[in-house]
């Protein structure tokens, strides 16, 4: 009968595998459909609020006031809005593919072609920037003023040279002019790409050929919807940031959530800094010039969308005279030392929590490691090893502890069925026993609860860390970043996690043994559809635990055995 259940119970158990396997396949993998097409409205006056002709609010409008030299703003001119074709200007570079409206010369649509969407696609580059029937995510720059090309009312027509920019090999740097001119000012509003980089100079050199002073104010910002982020694993239920960010020399590093930017607008003068818009692996952000204080705004625009961005003070072009006023726009991975090389702080939007602290150097030694071995999971197994030898004393501790109140659990049950019910004896009889014995019940418990602060930064290295993104390990685990197709590890997992169980002395309330029986199916069950980097980082840890609790638990046993 046994044999027979046991039989029974081993193919109910692979054929729910394989029920599990399928489902993932029919229902959890991610789409693969393009994005949607690009749309390029050609009057653009829907995105300014207000009728072409009239005062915009500013506080709706995508075109901020031009901020005066004291730091106030102005109101803006009025304009008619002319049309255009909206024909857009293609970008491509080894770094970037994008898309350029010459429509106030926005950048509308932004690839990543070294990231794609997924490891089996490499054909598929990722979509960060995009305005389309999808999502709204765009780049907004321009200049503003009574005198700017841009006004709350309508944006400035560019015209080309050409619609189609190529990074040419040996090339170093891709210069794309856009030009424009207005009552005797010439504009060029010039984008400069350089090779192996995710950062574009964005310059506007202002040409005055009239016979007044020409003024006007640089601003540069980031409109986004309130759609996901596809960039992010919400299977783990530990979802990441997704929202803008902004830095100062006064406040460092502050992060605005989408509730935040809904409660409240953010008006501030900042002195250098950037502004960011930030999600799982990547991040968009402008960053103006660091010697000049400018005006940071948030606000959310009436059509539901969310818009970040700076604006510099006012800027004087006297009759005959030329300048060039620019800032940089980075739109890329999360990339750390690429980011602090840009501007102080840029850095920190690789979030890692409260638990940063740890969290950065855990991952300047798993860059460490990298470089030697070549491979991100063969990393992620040296660096657990590394720790697990760190805190060894603390661990041994705990399983000598362990061990103990294994090795006294005959007694304690035997105090249980000499007292009965009566708590009283039962706990007198059970300190004394523990005075005894010198064995310290919360032995166990203290040296794992300083060691949980490490193992939740690394979680969060793991999680956030670009460089995890698509890597390869062995065999079927070819994406770290995402859950094991076949679920091999997390089996692997719930199963050191039952045999660590046997190893540790069974809880004395029954309902609580049965409790603890039960989680290494429940955690077997949430470890589905976490990233294989993470559930590999428990495995390896789970099996160095199991081997130095099992060395330690020989130990103390074979010394009672000797005593008796």
């Amino acid at each position: 009968m046994n044999l027979q259940r046991n039989i029974l119970i081993g193919a109910l158990l692979v054929i729910t595998y394989l029920m599990v396997v399928q489902w993932n396949k029919d229902f959890v993998q991610q789409d693969l459909a393009p994005a949607a097409q690009t749309q390029v409205t050609p009057q653009d006056s829907s995105d300014l609020p207000g009728d072409p002709g009239a005062v915009a609010d500013p506080l709706n409008s995508d075109v901020p006031a031009a901020i005066s030299a004291d730091g106030e703003a102005l109101t803006p001119a009025q304009v008619t809005t002319p049309s255009a074709d909206g024909q857009l200007v293609q970008v491509k570079t080894d770094t970037l593919e994008l898309s350029i409206n010459p429509v106030g010369g926005d950048i509308v649509s932004l690839t990543l072609p070294q990231y794609p969407t997924r490891k089996d696609r490499p054909d598929l580059p990722f979509q960060l920037l995009e305005q389309s029937g999808n999502r709204t995510y765009i780049a907004q720059s321009g200049l503003t003023g009574q005198q700017g090309p841009d006004k709350s009312t309508g944006r400035a027509r560019y015209s080309v040279e050409q619609n189609s920019y190529t990074l040419a090999d040996g090339q170093e740097q891709l210069v794309v002019d856009l030009k424009s001119s207005s009552d005797g000012v010439d504009f060029t509003k010039r984008f400069t790409f350089t090779r192996g980089s995710y950062l574009v100079d964005v310059s506007y050199l202002i040409d005055n050929q009239s016979a007044q002073p020409w003024s006007g104010s640089l601003f540069g910002q980031i409109k986004r919807d309130g759609s996901g982020d596809p960039s992010s694993s919400t299977a783990t239920g530990m979802a990441t940031f997704l929202g803008a960010a902004y830095w100062s020399a006064d406040n460092s590093y502050t992060k605005l959530s989408l509730s935040d930017l809904d409660d409240k607008q953010l008006s501030e003068s900042v002195s250098g800094g950037w502004v960011a818009w930030l999600q799982h692996y990547f991040v968009s952000a402008w960053v103006p010039n660091a010697e000049t204080k400018h005006t940071y705004r948030t606000l959310k625009d009436r059509g539901g969308n969310y818009i970040v961005g700076f604006t510099s003070p006012s800027v004087q072009v006297a009759a005959g005279e030329q300048q060039t006023i620019s800032a940089s726009f980075y739109a890329g991975p999360k990339i750390q030392d690429d980011l602090k090389a840009i501007s102080p702080g840029l850095e920190l939007t690789v979030d890692y929590g409260f638990l940063w602290w740890i969290a950065q150097p855990l991952f300047w030694v798993l860059s460490l490691i990298h470089g030697f071995v070549g491979n991100w999971g063969w990393s992620i197994i040296l660096l657990t090893c590394l720790i697990k030898l760190i805190f060894f004393p603390l661990s041994a501790t705990s399983y000598r502890s362990m061990a103990n109140m294994r090795r006294v659990a005959p007694k304690l049950q035997a105090l249980r069925e000499q007292y009965g019910d009566d708590r009283q004896k039962m706990s007198q009889g059970m300190m004394e026993l523990y005075k005894k014995e010198k064995i310290n019940p919360l032995g166990g418990c203290l040296p794992i609860l300083v060691q949980m602060p490490v193992f939740i930064a690394l979680y969060w290295v793991l999680m956030e860390s670009v460089e995890i993104r698509q890597a390869e390990w062995l065999g079927w685990i070819t994406d770290l970043s995402l859950k094991d197709p076949y679920f091999i590890l997390p089996i692997i997992m719930g199963a050191t996690m039952f045999l660590q169980q046997q190893l540790n002395p069974t809880p004395p309330d029954p309902m609580q043994a049965k409790v603890m029986k039960m989680l290494p199916i429940v955690f077997t069950f949430f470890f589905l559809w976490f990233p294989a980097g993470l559930v590999l980082y428990w495995v390896v840890n789970n099996c160095l635990s199991i081997a130095q609790q099992w060395y330690i638990t020989r130990q103390i046993e074979k010394g009672a055995a000797s005593k008796d």
